[in-house]
């Protein structure tokens, strides 16, 4: 039963953190998004942007309170075995990523806000902040491809090692196996061998009882004899 549970929140833990990645690559691409309308827009433009960006924070920060709460309880019912520890111990360090990455882009969209407020205020147009805007975002979106790349390579290094420990926990259950068969082999070919030693030695014992019986036989005779004569 612990088993089946391990397993089933090992997967409910991987579903969630494949919802998470996506959301973030969203909530990255709202927050990289300019704030500030352009000229002749409307002045509900941005107070949609944000309800969207918070809906997502909001959203986001549940599914990690969701994620670490379901390694709290891989963590209460894993057994001591390196691989299981290893992978626990994985399932932490993306959990902590994400939320270093949920950090970031909360602090860079603030940054853009203020950025852009500042501008407003000086007068200068969303024009001059839209290629530093611009680059910052393709910046981190590089980063973060490259984070998904290395979560994902390090998942496959999991993989691999519980395999290997899984193939080398089967090679060992052989060798035993066929260790034992080789002994019920041998023993196999001996019965015969001491089933032949144990009749020749009933037979011995059979003679030499005989024997004895002849012996003793001639001796009462003979004491018969002499004591009749």
């Amino acid at each position: 039963m612990g088993t089946e549970s391990w397993d089933t929140l090992r997967k409910q833990a991987r579903h969630l953190e494949n919802d998470i990645d996506l959301k973030l690559i969203a909530f990255n691409k709202v927050g990289a998004a300019a704030p500030a309308p352009a000229a002749g827009s409307s002045d509900t433009a941005p107070l949609l942007g944000d309800h969207v960006f918070e809906s997502l924070s909001l959203e986001i920060e549940q599914m990690l309170d969701k994620l670490s709460g379901l390694n709290e309880k891989m963590a209460e019912i894993s057994g001591t075995g390196a691989a299981v520890m290893h992978v626990l111990q994985r399932h932490r360090e993306i959990l902590h990523g994400y939320r270093q990455e949920f950090l970031k882009i909360q602090a860079n969209h603030t940054t853009r806000m203020e950025r852009e407020e500042l501008l407003r205020g000086s007068g200068l147009g969303p024009s001059m902040s839209s290629p530093s805007t611009s680059g910052l975002s393709r910046r981190d979106m590089y980063l973060k491809e490259n984070t998904h790349l290395h979560n994902s390579s390090s998942m496959v290094n999991d993989q691999i090692s519980i395999a290997m420990e899984t193939k080398e926990h089967l090679t060992s259950q052989r060798q035993h196996m066929k260790r034992f068969q080789t002994r019920m082999h041998d023993i196999s070919h001996r019965f015969p061998l001491i089933s032949s030693l144990v009749q020749r030695i009933n037979i011995r014992k059979r003679r030499e009882s005989l024997i004895l019986g002849g012996v003793i036989a001639v001796c009462t005779i003979l004491l018969l004899m002499y004591a009749f004569h």
